[in-house]
């Protein structure tokens, strides 16, 4: 049970291009979203259909991935874990942000 926690799979659409990051570090970093979708019916048997976006970054091989096959709209599989953080935008608010960060990635789709 221990490989349970903290584990999220989610399989959607890539949003937008991946922002790929070419660190000085000479580590690669991927940033992306991807869009789930939910159906189901309403009261007056309407189908009504909900997207959640999910933020994702990937490091290393991942990402080097991603950068060469993973363009907006891809259809992807994507298993990581769930991270929060901070940070103050340019006015000095303070941020939280939850990311995925993708340990896998599967390249479904056409």
């Amino acid at each position: 049970m221990s490989t349970l926690r903290n584990t999220v799979q989610l399989i959607g659409h890539v949003g937008n291009d991946p922002e790929i990051l070419h660190l000085e570090s000479g580590k690669t970093l991927a940033k992306f979203s991807i869009a789930t979708n939910e159906s189901y019916k309403n009261s007056n048997g309407e189908k009504i259909t909900d997207t959640q976006w999910h933020n994702v970054v990937a490091w290393g091989k991942t990402a080097e991935l991603i950068e060469n096959y993973v363009p907006k709209g891809k259809e992807v599989g994507i298993e990581g874990k769930l991270t929060s953080r901070s940070y103050e935008d340019k006015e000095g608010v303070k941020r939280y942000i939850t990311e995925i960060v993708c340990n896998e990635i599967l390249l479904l789709g056409k």
